[in-house]
């Protein structure tokens, strides 16, 4: 297994007092080296603290992590952030420097798998140029490698932040709302394009999504998360209407949400 979760939590403090917040409750998971998974839920589920603790950017109140065969927590800090160079994490809102220009935010993606000699050089003048390129085309951004990152919109910020990860060619890909900023159309091409990528160099890939449409469609597996527990863990196929009403319930736009899924699972029923 490439991840593995035993009885984990996440406490978080309260914030008027009393007893702490849960962010994550019990959970246990496990995942296959090239995976690919989709994690759904309502909002404030704890579908971005389990992306988190996958990256390690989270540490766990409770319970135990395995990543690559190693429990993160118990390594020294270099050890930890050679580590974290085996792992890709593309955020919602990518935090990547508004005048930074896109081709050098892309290759510090790989500054923790170089010398410290080569990682310097590469701040002077990208040393990748050609490869650099190549992951924009695959996103439509050709045109935008010496843009910097803060006269990007919503839509290409994201996909900037794809080609990042996809670049630094991680073993294990993390992906919170990928594609939230972009027209359906651009978002399905561009989960098409993050499936194919991964089976390509066969890395484990992680998506957290709202739109259920493409959650079913795009992956094999689906975590279902609520209130901070898995609620279901099974193949896309066989989730049932009842589970995505009981995933979503009291939710205020429930019936939207529900609706599309069971459009989807209605048009899948015909194929």
């Amino acid at each position: 297994m490439i991840a593995t979760l035993r009885n984990v939590q996440v406490a978080y403090p309260a914030s008027t007092g009393g007893d702490p917040g849960r962010g994550l409750e019990e959970i246990n998971l496990a995942l296959r080296g090239g995976e690919h998974v989709a994690i759904i839920g309502p909002s404030g589920a704890g579908k971005s603290t389990l992306l988190r603790l996958l990256a390690t950017a989270q540490r766990p109140s409770a319970g135990y992590i395995t990543l690559a065969d190693c429990n993160p927590w118990g390594l020294g800090t270099r050890a930890r952030q050679r580590l974290r160079t085996r792992i890709g994490l593309i955020q919602q809102s990518p935090p990547l420097p508004p005048r930074q220009r896109v081709v050098t935010a892309i290759s510090a993606s790989r500054t923790g798998q170089w010398p410290l000699w080569k990682s310097l050089a590469n701040l002077a003048y990208p040393l990748d140029m050609a490869n650099i390129a190549r992951e924009l085309s695959k996103l439509d951004l050709s045109d935008k490698i010496f843009q910097r990152c803060g006269q990007l919109s919503g839509g290409e910020l994201q996909r900037a932040a794809i080609a990042r990860t996809l670049y630094q060619r991680a073993e294990i890909i993390l992906a919170d709302e990928p594609v939230s900023a972009m027209d359906p159309v651009l978002a399905e091409h561009t989960l098409d394009l993050l499936n194919r990528e991964c089976r390509q160099y066969n890395a484990t890939l992680v998506v957290s999504l709202h739109n259920l449409q493409l959650a079913l469609k795009y992956f094999p597996r689906v975590i279902g998360l609520r209130h901070g527990r898995i609620q279901f863990d099974k193949a896309a196929a066989e989730i049932s209407q009842h589970e995505l009403d009981a995933l979503y319930a009291n939710e205020q736009l429930r019936p939207t949400a529900v609706a599309h899924a069971a459009a989807w699972s209605d048009n899948r029923s015909r194929c």
